[in-house]
């Protein structure tokens, strides 16, 4: 059981992250490799004002960081841990997404 607050809060903290999709495949692509802004911007298909807003909202996070590179910056995972984090969820959530017995309420609330 969870009762420190800096677990909590780190767990809410990815959370936040993972809430949005734009966030999370920005957090799948920096799992791949480092990448500057605007490579981030182009492969995602979004405005670069747009991938700053999430990159912010990621630093803030903890889970991405800015390495200088010269004049630019390249942003990559704050921990290499957190890629693996990652895809330990999608095999999780992907596990049971084809185990529907899972949640008996599935049919009637329409959540899983």
């Amino acid at each position: 059981m969870l009762t420190i607050t800096p677990d909590i809060e780190v767990l809410a903290r990815f959370g936040r992250a993972l809430a949005d999709p734009i966030r999370c495949r920005l957090l799948l692509a920096l799992r791949e490799a480092p990448a500057h802004p605007s490579d981030l911007a182009d492969r995602l298909g979004i405005s670069r004002t747009r991938l700053s807003n999430h990159l912010a909202c990621l630093r803030d996070c903890g889970l991405v960081v800015a390495v200088p590179v010269g004049r630019r910056a390249r942003y990559e995972l704050a921990d290499e841990r957190l890629g693996h984090a990652l895809d330990d969820l999608r095999t999780a959530v992907v596990a049971v997404e084809t185990d529907r017995t899972t949640c008996t309420d599935a049919a009637d609330k329409d959540c899983c």
